[in-house]
């Protein structure tokens, strides 16, 4: 199979390249390499130092023998983007490209018209240039358990049988997305459902919950091939903010009350996910989505296991609470189905005691590259 990766130098992109590449793909990187522009925006940078993308694929085919080919450019740029998929051909199209902070999207109007232009107007340009170049490619674009809100009643996987007047139908889930990120998502699920019912184009669409962990066996094989670890306020997630505090001893500082619900996923089960995805096609005209996450869990609930097992290696660390910058129930309904992934063959790694404890100490080793300054929080949803 022949998948371009879209965002390919990214957090959830690197470690999916290299896995399909492992399983035999042909892969090719696209990547503009914004992420890395906003760590010198912001001041912040990767807990782990990451190489360069051009260090990163020749050290993979150093280690493995196995070719990953890259284009630099803008999906934002639709000519370049025909241009790559005319050379690629892809049987298979990964779409991680894009402005993924909420908090980022939240800074101020230019952030939130950036965010929005940059993603639906990439997300866009691909849809256009698959039916255009390669309209049999499977498209796999990472969509957000966010787009669905904290809605009071069980969240379904994209889909939602309603009666209404005596008639039924199934319809697009009800989206309350809560920041302007995860609005551009939802205009993104709205414009890739569109494609597939006009163009017949074929589409999965991923609903991702809350991503952790930082390596996987490919990106653990060599310190040039490391996955990059965010812990600041605006990339970093909850639990990765947490890790970093208790390896400086600080404390956890969650937002509110803690009662946020979301769901959990491992990035070694986020790279299986795309491959099942792609060994399992949706048909022409078809826009699936699944929810791909494992695990629910609340802000404090997390806060309290990385406290316990900080405690278990002689940090002494206390959770405190701190005002919330967002605009949010902090107390909630949360039910979420996740089947469809497990019945393709998903079998998830769940959160445990000896895993946290692997991320404290990696984040012990590089401590001193954690800026506390750039954890608490500044950018307010108000």
């Amino acid at each position: 199979m022949r998948v371009l990766v879209c965002g390919g130098d990214g957090f959830c992109g690197w470690p999916t390249s290299l896995y399909l590449s492992r399983q035999g793909c042909e892969v090719s990187i696209l990547d503009n390499f914004l992420r890395r522009q906003w760590d010198t925006e912001l001041g912040t940078q990767s807990l782990v130092p990451i190489a360069t993308l051009s260090e990163r694929v020749q050290r993979w085919k150093e280690l493995t023998g196995r070719t990953i080919r890259t284009y630099i450019g803008d999906m934002t740029d639709h000519a370049f983007l025909e241009d790559v998929l005319r050379q690629e051909r892809p049987d298979g199209v990964v779409h991680f490209a894009e402005q993924r902070s909420a908090p980022y999207s939240m800074i101020d109007r230019q952030h939130a018209v950036f965010t929005q232009v940059n993603n639906v107007v990439g997300t866009l340009n691909l849809v256009y240039a698959i039916r255009d170049i390669v309209p049999d490619c499977h498209l796999v674009k990472l969509g957000s358990m966010g787009e669905y809100g904290t809605p009071n009643i069980d969240i379904e996987e994209g889909y939602l049988k309603i009666e209404h007047n005596g008639r039924s139908d199934v319809l697009p889930y009800p989206k309350q997305p809560g920041s302007m990120y995860h609005l551009s998502k939802v205009h993104d699920s709205h414009n890739i459902l569109f494609a597939c019912r006009v163009w017949d184009l074929r589409a999965t669409d991923l609903n991702q919950g809350v991503v952790y962990g930082v390596q996987t066996e490919d990106t653990s094989a060599d310190e040039v091939l490391y996955n990059r670890f965010d812990t600041d306020e605006v990339f970093g997630t909850a639990l990765n903010r947490f890790i970093a505090e208790a390896a400086v001893g600080q404390p956890l500082t969650v937002y509110g009350s803690g009662g946020q619900t979301r769901g959990f996923i491992q990035i070694r089960d986020t790279v299986r996910c795309i491959e099942l995805a792609l060994l399992h096609p949706a048909d022409r005209g078809q826009c699936r989505v699944f929810n791909q996450f494992t695990q629910q869990f609340s802000i404090l609930d997390l806060a309290s296991r990385v406290a316990n097992v900080a405690k278990e290696l002689q940090l002494a660390v206390d959770v405190t609470h701190v005002a919330n910058p967002r605009v949010e129930r902090e107390e909630h309904y949360y039910k979420a189905a996740h089947t469809k992934l497990v019945d393709l063959g998903l079998t998830p790694h769940l959160l445990d005691e000896a895993l946290l404890r692997e991320l404290i100490q990696l984040a012990i080793r590089y401590r001193e590259r954690i800026r506390l300054d750039k954890i608490l929080p500044s950018v307010q949803w108000r």
